[in-house]
């Protein structure tokens, strides 16, 4: 009876690392399929280091739909930890023009962070149009996006 234990933990643990195994492929095919967050800038950056730094394909995690990159291991487990802090609101996309009214992709070396939240813009003049109303635009912004087709 000892004997038939063994072999019965000795197949959980096996069962236990093949779901894992299976899970680890299962993240690495969804991020493999799912499209570039902010044209593979890192989110994280934008609060640590104070600027626009494209992340490195060797430090990706796939999060909400998209695929982030991050320029180390360490900005990759701060997203992992609070991706809610870290990610771009609107999904990166330009929130001038959501207060405009329609969509369009943003250039991630224009952002803006206001109130610890990150906001990516088209053009260079993005940050401080956005930035002068925030409250207001911030409004206008959400409205066009809830209002949009996912």
């Amino acid at each position: 009876m000892l004997r038939d234990f063994g072999c019965r933990a000795v197949q959980s643990a096996i069962f236990v690392i093949c779901l894992a195994t299976y899970a680890d492929v299962v993240r690495a095919h969804d991020a493999g399929v799912a499209p570039l967050a902010i044209r593979g800038y890192d989110p994280v950056a934008y609060f640590t280091e104070g600027r626009a730094s494209p992340g490195a394909a060797d430090f990706e995690y796939a999060w909400d739909g998209y695929r982030y990159r991050f320029v180390s291991a360490a900005n990759r487990a701060l997203f992992r930890a609070d991706p809610l802090h870290y990610a771009p609101q609107f999904e990166g996309t330009c929130a001038m023009a959501l207060v405009l009214g329609y969509k369009d992709e943003a250039d991630p070396e224009n952002w803006l962070i206001s109130d610890n939240k990150l906001y990516v813009f088209k053009g260079p003049k993005g940050p401080s149009r956005f930035g002068a109303g925030l409250s207001e635009n911030f409004g206008k912004a959400n409205d066009t996006w809830l209002k949009l087709p996912k």
